[in-house]
């Protein structure tokens, strides 16, 4: 590997296992982050399940989503979804891919997730709705396994910070590790409750200002919930 810092490769390694142990991913799922030294390199996993990530597993890859540390390990499959949006955003610092389960019907059925949580303010700025068949016709595997798709995916999620992918799930990207990871835990926390509140009544929404305003805070304490789901997880996992 080039050499990055090695308070990134464990900051990826937890974020691994938090996504898991907040259920947002499952035996499948991935996230990424993007080399501090090299902007057109990456980090992530091999091809193995979140929760069972450690140090070793990290692979290094360049923006053609190819492995370039020697090793001759095989990352995931849809690695294209991380070295096409890394290519296409230079602001992007990190990504997220999950299968989050209550997400996935707003992908389906064309209904807008909206920020209707205060901590979910960043869903104000537009999710972005990719829908495969666009790209690959009709007989397709819904699966984001090729550049040309994960090219096609970057140009819909365009400078969003969500994407949902029609029957598959969602990608969130940031500009830091730990806000990416933030968003995809909140995207499925607000996808909850807004389903919830649907069946309620008419749901009122943030609005521009208290979104901004939100957003703004929660950048000045990212560390507070990334410290309890770190905790959480290396006791629930055994670390």
């Amino acid at each position: 590997m080039s050499a990055p810092s090695p308070e990134l490769i464990d900051q990826l390694v937890d974020a691994n296992r938090i996504l898991y142990n907040e259920g947002v991913v499952d035996g499948f799922g991935h996230v990424s982050v993007r080399h501090d030294k090299r902007p057109d390199r990456f980090f992530i996993s091999r091809n193995l399940a979140p929760g069972l990530v450690t140090r070793d597993d990290i692979v290094e890859l360049d923006l053609d989503g190819e492995t370039v540390d020697g090793s001759g390990r095989r990352s995931y499959l849809e690695r294209f979804i991380h070295s096409e949006i890394f290519r296409a955003r230079p602001d992007v610092m990190a990504v997220v891919h999950t299968h989050s389960p209550t997400v996935v019907p707003y992908g389906a059925t064309g209904t807008t997730l909206r920020p209707m949580s205060h901590m979910a303010g960043f869903l104000a700025e537009g999710v972005a709705q990719f829908e495969i068949r666009d790209h690959a016709g009709d007989d397709n595997e819904m699966l984001i396994s090729s550049a040309a798709l994960g090219a096609a995916l970057a140009r819909e999620l365009g400078d969003k910070p969500v994407a949902l992918l029609r029957g598959h799930g969602m990608v969130a990207v940031a500009s830091t590790l730990k806000r990416a990871v933030y968003r995809a835990i909140y995207t499925e926390s607000d996808a909850k409750l807004q389903t919830v509140a649907r069946q309620l009544g008419e749901v009122t929404y943030l609005n521009a200002f208290e979104a901004r305003n939100m957003e703004r805070v929660i950048d000045s304490q990212i560390e507070r919930p990334w410290l309890l789901w770190k905790k959480k997880a290396d006791a629930a996992l055994g670390h």
